[in-house]
């Protein structure tokens, strides 16, 4: 279970773990926390440093709250993020967290290696055209709507059946276009409810069944702090939880804000499933 990142092969058959950099002022837990250079290389050497194997680089808050960011603003956020990172730590492997074709395709040309999308194409149709072009990884989330309208739309009959045949049908259509590196992501805050991300996570390992890797990015979100009755800061040790519980069912990435205790958990994890 290999994906090709810029002509380098990454073995999912043991968890990796990606690391989250928002450039962005909104972000609903680091947002605006860097800001300038000395910021950001800081940041993403500590993540590196920890055993980040992916870099995550957003640029526009998918919070509902969030406001709109045009294109060209994404973009002059996050290219010369990109620059800086690999002129400064070359071998990072960046992805991109974008639902937009123009900014996916203005970070791959800059070295970006992976497009990380929320909508899985459903926001952009010319998306699945940048991902084939650019023979790059690509990351499916699932959501219903956008950010903005994504928490009306919580009626499902059966959440986890529905999503597989989400999955189905956007795989299916990644594989016309001749897209081979695919990894779908839960989408967990994302069009659903607190008792349905639990019944999601609860049942996670049947997504096994779509024979592709998936990511799990639980990290510091409300399905925990709101369950605890903590803020988000306090949220560590119950995403450390929830991520050990991830690996125990497939999961091949864990999203994260706190890359040194996601990879404790890799690491133990390791231990006991050689």
């Amino acid at each position: 279970m290999t994906i090709n990142c810029k002509e380098q092969l990454i073995d999912l058959s043991t968890p990796k773990v990606m690391g989250i950099l928002n450039v962005t002022p909104n972000s609903f837990f680091d947002g605006g926390k860097y800001k300038n250079e000395s910021e950001i290389l800081s940041r993403v050497e500590k993540m590196l440093l920890d055993g980040a194997t992916f870099i995550d680089l957003g640029a526009y808050s998918s919070k509902p709250s969030a406001e709109f960011v045009s294109e060209e603003e994404e973009i002059s956020r996050i290219v010369p993020a990109i620059d800086l990172i690999l002129k400064n730590f070359s071998e990072t492997i960046i992805s991109i967290d974008t639902f937009r074709a123009e900014v996916a395709k203005a970070s791959i040309e800059s070295g970006a290696a992976i497009i990380n999308d929320i909508a899985a194409g459903n926001l952009d149709e010319k998306m699945f055209d940048i991902i084939a072009k650019y023979n790059v990884p690509y990351i499916m989330m699932h959501m219903r709507g956008n950010p903005q309208t994504m928490q009306t739309l919580t009626n499902y009959d059966d959440i986890v059946k529905e999503m597989v045949f989400y999955f189905s049908e956007r795989i299916a259509k990644a594989r016309s276009f001749g897209i081979n590196d695919l990894i779908i992501d839960p989408g967990f805050g994302f069009a659903k409810t607190l008792e349905q991300n639990y019944e999601v996570f609860q049942k996670m390992e049947l997504f096994s069944m779509l024979e592709l890797p998936f990511l799990v990015g639980i990290s510091r979100k409300s399905m925990i702090s709101k369950d605890l009755n903590i803020n988000t800061e306090n949220a560590l040790n119950g995403t450390t939880v929830l991520n050990t519980l991830a690996l125990t069912k497939g999961a091949k990435i864990l999203r994260v804000h706190d890359v040194k205790e996601a990879m404790e958990c890799v690491t133990l994890f390791n231990k006991i499933n050689p």
